[in-house]
């Protein structure tokens, strides 16, 4: 609803405000944007259609709310979205992904769990907002709901959806992370960034699985982030070499974005790689009890896909790594596990060292 007491220059200053409280409060960015989502409704529908959501059901059960925010919020008509860069290094370097002894964790997922941190600022940010104007309808956001993030953050302007489908900006590229505030105040919105890929195809040609179906158009189901951290079944065979050593994300189709040269280091400790998780031997990993999992991922992402994937997705990469005694016998020791699908996967991977 309209507030009476703020005019159109109040809500401009406010904005303004907002923007700045958002610095402040540990953001790289702030931009606001409406909640019509037209264009991008159809794109959603076709995917889901081509199942290429493959077992995120929730993708095509809440599709109707992604597309339409004021139907998960009632009153709503703007969005505050936000983005934290979280790259700790800033090299763009392939060499990780090289050392078959050692595990690959997608970077956004080597510190504290990011839900947690951006989720507790926004809601400082509301706050912020609401000892100016007063109380405010609003609900925070952070990759926990049925919100087309993406989506919004290009249309207020934040960035373009690159071919990789990830959100791209020109001077940070794209190790961020999103989340939004939807609200019922009548701010004015910012302008739509212009797609910057050009004639650039390489995220395309890196990706180890060949995920992509078209530019700005990936099938989940190929996907090494889906495979490892979405799925909860048996890897499909036909994609278990091309992971190489990636036990949880895959950073290809950024690694190679010529756009992630202005990478901005982020200066949020909560980011800092946890358990030499940015450099730490498979064996080690896989030796892990299922209480020092739990232990050792409480307040991580990781944590989410349960100890057995853990293991599944360790195995795979073990398969993969170098023949030597300590790979072995590593896989040895879980060769009885109670676990179906870890037995099976800890087989192949001894298949692929001939034992």
């Amino acid at each position: 609803m309209n507030k009476p007491s703020l005019t159109p220059p109040a809500l401009k200053t406010l904005a303004s405000d907002i923007k700045r409280w958002g610095v402040e409060l540990g953001f790289q960015q702030v931009a606001i944007t409406d909640i019509d989502l037209t264009a991008y409704e159809p794109k959603l529908r076709a995917w889901i259609e081509h199942n290429f959501h493959g077992e995120m059901s929730y993708m095509a059960r809440n599709h109707e709310l992604r597309s339409h925010p004021e139907q998960l919020l009632p009153g709503t008509i703007r969005v505050i979205c936000v983005r934290m860069d979280y790259a700790r290094e800033l090299e763009n370097s392939f060499s990780p992904l090289q050392d078959g002894t050692k595990a690959y964790v997608a970077r956004y997922a080597r510190g504290r769990d990011y839900h947690k941190v951006m989720r507790k600022r926004l809601q400082s940010l509301a706050e912020k907002i609401e000892a100016i104007a007063g109380p405010i309808g609003y609900r925070a956001f952070v990759d926990s709901a049925p919100v087309l993030e993406r989506a919004l953050a290009e249309k207020s302007g934040m960035g373009w959806i690159g071919k990789n489908t990830m959100l791209i900006n020109k001077q940070a590229g794209s190790w961020f992370l999103l989340g939004e505030l939807f609200t019922d105040l009548p701010l004015p919105i910012d302008q739509q960034e212009s797609d910057h890929c050009g004639t650039c195809h390489a995220c395309l040609d890196i990706c180890p699985t060949q995920a992509f179906v078209r530019p700005n158009l990936l099938d989940a189901t190929r996907c090494i982030s889906y495979l490892t951290i979405e799925l909860r079944s048996s890897i499909p065979v036909e994609f278990r070499r091309a992971m190489g050593n990636r036990i949880f994300g895959c950073d290809d189709c950024q690694l190679v974005c010529p756009w992630n040269k202005f990478t901005r280091l982020s200066e949020e400790k909560a980011f800092t790689p946890r358990h030499a998780l940015d450099d730490v031997q498979l064996v080690e990993l896989f030796n892990w009890t299922e209480s020092e999992f739990l232990q050792n991922t409480a307040g991580s992402p990781i944590r989410r896909i349960g100890y057995e994937c853990w293991l599944r997705n360790i195995a795979i990469a073990l398969g993969n790594a170098p023949d030597t005694p300590a790979v072995i016998a590593a896989l040895h020791s879980r060769r009885l596990s109670d676990s179906a699908l870890v037995r099976e996967h800890v087989e192949w991977a001894l298949q692929q060292h001939r034992q």
